[in-house]
């Protein structure tokens, strides 16, 4: 049933600072992002900083960098549980003062061994309830435990999974503070979401079992349940859940390694999402389209082929005046720029030349790098290939050819090349192959009027002799040319 149109939604995306904004993590931010915007809701940002051995004030900043650069704003917070440790102990007072929690003195030793029996025993390792009617003084070491009520079916109706029940004798009784005062992560959870007021807890399924933990505490508080909806995992290609053995599972690397933003948020959307049969999405339609109704209950398999294909897909369709300032952050200084390269409009033509070839922004970089700096490498497979004593004619004839121009333009070009070709019998393709690699070094690159217009007249005739030398010169297997 699709949710109305509700300006009192309240949705949260609450990572914990252990690590990078990993793959999932993000999709869980984009689908609460937008589940607020679609539905004119709120978004609350909350850091769940309890685990103090790993929580990194580092691990915060590349969280807030990746939601940055995926462009998911959020409408209040930033908040952090450490900031109110205060609160969790507050309410923690009132469960025990009511009776919904009481003092647990159990050592661990005990605890540990009572542990061990339980799963001797093939029964689930559960706390046994030993301090529930026990009178501990506040005075002794103690934790504060939850106490879970008894036979009470825990039943609630998932946005995405539909009915779910679970009974609440297979759960014991949760630690709610632990013994230095430190809330535990699904204490703190509720108490976070009973005051900042969520209504819709948008999470992945790994969390699934905390939800029959956490609905007792909400009722205990006397507050009102929130919607859940839990996210189905995404897979590696292998159908195994997506880890590090996969490749990259960090936002930023993949920033690193010349994806764009619009491309990943697309297809992190069309993981588990999805509206009819379209593929690409601009923001405005994404907030348009989408609800949980269409997202499916299955894992996802994350296809890095796809992926490429959508980066290649907005790279092509991004201006390249756009496009230049994140070239320039993928290439390395320029050890020797070419004159036109310190004009901005030569580093949109070739990107604009060059963009609907590339896959990544890095390609874009090294496919760029031949019109703006004198250095280049020659592929040794191309040099092998392409730059041999039987093209050394063609070379040379285009050589001169171009050094008898007045005009280097695409008119002018064209003409060389067809007045060598009808001299040498040679059609196009074989005149071009062995300029293109003497000019970029590559053996694919923009038709070759616009890799010689690009390069310009210096360059060319500069890059034709160096070519045309090693056409007459055996070839190393182990030699590299710059």
């Amino acid at each position: 049933m699709p949710l109305p149109k509700d300006s009192s939604m309240r949705v949260r995306f609450a990572p914990s600072p252990t690590g990078h904004l990993h793959l999932g993590g993000a999709r869980t931010a984009l689908f609460n992002f937008l589940l607020a915007r679609h539905y004119g809701g709120t978004l609350v940002l909350r850091i769940e900083d309890t685990d103090r051995e790993r929580s990194t004030e580092e691990s915060i900043a590349a969280i807030l960098e990746g939601m940055g650069w995926l462009d998911l704003s959020w409408d209040e917070g930033p908040f952090y549980q450490t900031e109110r440790l205060d609160r969790y102990r507050e309410l923690a007072s009132v469960l025990l003062k009511n009776g919904h929690a009481y003092r647990c003195d159990c050592p661990p030793d005990l605890l540990e061994s009572k542990r061990a029996e339980a799963m001797k025993q093939g029964l689930p390792p559960r706390y046994d309830g030993r301090c529930r009617e026990r009178s501990v003084s506040p005075d002794r070491p103690h934790v504060l435990r939850f106490r879970t009520p008894d036979r009470e079916p825990i039943v609630f109706d998932d946005l995405i999974r539909g009915p779910l029940s679970f009974d609440s004798a297979v759960l014991d009784d949760l630690i709610i503070i632990r013994t230095d005062g430190v809330p535990t992560y699904n204490f703190a959870v509720v108490v976070d979401d009973v005051d900042m007021k969520i209504t819709h807890v948008i999470r992945g399924d790994d969390h699934i079992n905390n939800t029959p933990r956490q609905i007792p505490i909400f009722r205990a508080l006397g507050a009102p349940l929130p919607d859940f909806a839990h996210l189905p995992m995404i897979y590696g290609p292998d159908r195994t859940r997506l880890s590090k053995r996969h490749g990259a599972t960090s936002v930023m690397a993949y920033r690193e390694m010349g994806f764009l933003p619009q491309a990943l948020v697309n297809y992190l959307v069309r993981l588990g999402w999805s509206h009819k049969d379209q593929e690409i999405f601009s923001r405005e339609e994404l907030i348009q389209y989408f609800d949980l109704d269409h997202v499916g209950s299955s894992p996802s398999v994350f296809n890095p082929e796809k992926l490429l294909w959508l980066n290649a897909h907005y790279i092509k369709d991004t201006p390249g005046v756009d496009l230049v300032p994140l070239v320039k952050e993928a290439l390395p200084p320029l050890p020797d720029p070419l004159p036109q390269a310190s004009d901005p409009a030569h580093w949109t033509r070739v990107i604009d030349e060059l963009k609907g070839r590339s896959k990544t922004v890095k390609d874009l970089a090294q496919f760029a790098l031949p019109f703006l700096d004198r250095s280049r490498s020659i592929d040794p497979e191309a040099r092998k290939k392409v730059l041999t004593p039987a093209n050394s004619s063609v070379l040379e004839d285009l050589s001169l050819s171009f050094m008898a121009l007045d005009d280097w333009t695409g008119e002018s070009l064209r003409n060389v090349f067809a007045q060598v070709g009808e001299s040498l019998h040679l059609k196009l393709g074989e005149l071009a192959q062995p300029v293109r690699v003497a000019i970029t070094g590559k053996t694919v690159s923009p038709g070759i009027f616009e890799v010689l217009l690009l390069a310009g007249r210096e360059i060319v005739l500069a890059r034709m002799e160096e070519a045309l030398r090693l056409s007459r010169e055996p070839f190393n297997e182990d030699e590299t040319h710059a």
